[in-house]
């Protein structure tokens, strides 16, 4: 069941995306409005995926689920905000071309659709290359709501999960000492 709601998930993820490029990049709006809606997107994924997560992480500890079972659920909630993240850059990016520094001009579109997500990656891993720089402000915000998103993630809900987990466990009374 876990992995049907998964994969609906990432539909999802490909519906909004298709939705919001096929609705804001043709149309005639200003340049403004488009971001704004985008941006407005974006944040409520990121709600979603924060709650998501936290949910996870609460179910997990209370089902007393193992580690390694516990890191697999958040390696698939980790690559659908990348994944989420990445297809925003390329809204972004075909709203507002100058958006991102680093892109090489005339790429095809799934080529595009690539280098964003990769740059999703380097923003969610703390590795930053710097192949691919926000260089407007709505750019520089998606970009630092990612990086918060994840730092959240990785260091607060992967660290937290053995002291959560261990702080819901039943309390067992103290072995009792033999006179």
């Amino acid at each position: 069941m876990k992995i049907i709601r998964n994969l609906v998930e990432y539909l999802v993820i490909f519906a909004i995306w298709a939705v919001l490029w096929l609705v804001l990049c043709p149309a005639e709006l200003p340049a403004w409005v488009k971001i704004l809606v985008l941006l407005a997107v974006a944040w409520s994924k990121c709600i979603f995926f924060g709650g998501e997560n936290l949910h996870q992480l609460w179910n997990a500890s209370c089902q007393n689920m193992p580690y390694h079972r516990f890191m697999l659920v958040m390696l698939v909630n980790m690559s659908q905000i990348i994944l989420s993240f990445g297809l925003d850059y390329h809204c972004l990016h075909c709203i507002a071309p100058e958006s991102f520094g680093g892109i090489a001009e005339g790429l095809l579109p799934a080529a595009l659709v690539f280098e964003l997500c990769w740059y999703s990656v380097l923003n969610f891993t703390f590795f930053g290359f710097g192949d691919v720089t926000p260089l407007t402000i709505p750019a520089k915000l998606l970009t630092m709501t990612e990086i918060l998103l994840a730092f959240v993630t990785v260091i607060f809900l992967l660290s937290d999960f053995i002291s959560l987990k261990e702080s819901i466990a039943p309390r067992r009374p103290p072995p009792a000492t033999g006179a």
